[in-house]
This record gives structure tokens, C-alpha cells and sequence, in this order.
């Protein structure tokens, strides 16, 4: 019943709205059985009435999707303490939100030299390793939608030209890694790399540091990097690697 129940919402996921005979189609089940799995489902708001014969995913699902998150960046806090342990650098986790990424976690490296966000900050898409790494998991459409017509210019590295950025994007999607040379803050540098929830929900790992320690190490840190999402990925279902 749960599994059928699981199927019901995957299929009414994909579509803004259906009427119980196409659910049931979809899902290969009688319309009285479907009827019965939709009935409980919208008593737990997971499924709403969309008009007259019509179902769509109810906000319950909301609830559940939000709770996901948050639970996956909890989980996720463990190996940011090992990866950070492992290249002697803070370590940050961000998510999307709207056209930026923000902040959500962080282990910071000990050395007096280092670099340190706050919680909650959020940083442009377009020059940072960890924007670049979420533009590079998403179509050209998505990307163009996301992107402001001019890009700003945050430092004398960074990228203002889309083609040349688009460019990069391509690299991103090939190795897996993004980087950040100095583009968003003259002295920094940072390897990133996405992920994806099963929400649908970019996320993004990334070790920001001093450029005068990054230059000569970018290799490693990217194989470090790369290495530790193909951990996080077998370990969890619901995460995935971005590209």
C-alpha cells in the first residue's frame, strides 16, 4: 500500500494536475483502488483536490520536502568535519536560494590564516566556486533564467563575459569541480563541488582558503573534493551528484 501510495505521488508529482483515471492509468491500478490510496493521502494533505475530478501533490509535501532538507544538511555535517580534517581548511556548505547561494554550514579550518563565512550570508552565482559548481548542474536555460543580464564585477579576476563563463560551465560539468581563482575576493580562492537533493534542492560543497596556499594545490584539493561526494552519494539515497 505505501509503495503504491509512493507511486500515486511520484506520478501526480510530474504533472501540475490529473484527473483518478489517468492516476490510475499511470500507476497500473484499478480506479477504485486508486480512488482509496488518493482519499487517504488527501486526508494527510499529501494530495488536493485541483478542480472538479482533479488531484495535484497537497502542501504537506511542502512540510516533508523542507524537513528533508534540513535533515540532509545535518547529516551531511560529519563528513564536512572529515574532509575539512583531511586538507587542514574550512570547509563550507551552501544551498541555493533564489539567484544566490547561501551559507548553511561550515567547519572552519584551525590556522590563524583562514577563511571564514557567517552562517546565513549569501554569495553571487557567477564567480564562485560553489555558484559555479550549481550553474554547471543545471541546463543552459536554467542558468540563463538565473543569471542577471549584467554580471558584476567583484574583483579584477572576475568573469563578466557569458561566453567565456558558459565556457568554464562546460569544464565544470566534464571534471565535476568548480573554482574560484580570486573572482569574488581579491586573496581567496575555493574548490567546489554540487549536489543534489532529492527534493530537488542544489546544494553545494566547497573549501574556500588563502590564494597563497590554493595555487599549486587546486589538483589535489579538486581529487579531495570529488572523492569525498562520491562517498556522500553512496552513502545517501537521496543525494546525488549534481553533474
Amino acid at each position: 500500500m505505501i509503495a503504491r501510495a509512493a507511486e500515486a505521488m511520484r506520478v501526480l508529482g510530474d504533472a501540475k494536475g490529473m484527473s483518478l483515471s489517468d492516476v490510475a492509468s499511470a500507476v497500473g491500478l484499478a480506479r477504485s483502488t486508486t480512488h482509496r490510496i488518493i482519499v487517504a493521502l488527501e486526508r494527510e494533505g499529501l494530495v488536493a483536490s485541483n478542480g472538479p475530478g482533479g488531484y495535484r501533490l497537497g502542501p504537506s509535501i511542502m512540510l516533508l520536502a523542507e524537513a528533508c532538507k534540513l535533515a540532509a544538511i545535518h547529516d551531511l555535517h560529519p563528513y564536512l568535519i572529515r574532509l575539512s580534517r583531511q586538507v587542514h581548511e574550512t570547509v563550507d556548505l551552501s544551498i541555493l536560494c533564489g539567484q544566490s547561494m547561501s551559507f548553511v554550514d561550515q567547519v572552519t579550518a584551525p590556522r590563524r590564516l583562514r577563511a571564514v563565512s557567517a552562517i546565513g550570508v549569501s554569495f553571487p552565482l557567477h564567480c564562485t566556486a560553489n555558484g559555479k559548481a550549481v550553474l554547471a548542474a543545471m541546463p543552459p536555460d536554467a542558468v540563463r533564467s538565473l543569471l542577471p543580464r549584467r554580471l558584476e564585477r567583484l574583483a579584477p579576476s572576475t568573469c563578466t563575459n557569458r561566453a567565456i563563463l558558459e565556457k568554464e560551465l562546460d569544464q565544470v560539468r566534464r571534471s565535476g569541480i568548480a573554482v574560484d581563482r580570486e573572482e569574488h575576493t581579491v586573496g581567496i580562492c575555493a574548490v567546489g563541488a554540487c549536489l543534489q537533493l532529492g527534493t530537488g534542492d542544489f546544494l553545494a560543497i566547497s573549501i574556500p582558503l588563502p590564494a597563497g596556499r590554493f595555487y599549486g594545490r587546486e589538483n589535489k584539493l579538486a581529487a579531495i573534493l570529488r572523492k569525498h561526494c562520491a562517498e556522500i552519494v553512496s552513502q545517501f539515497s537521496g543525494v546525488n551528484l549534481g553533474s
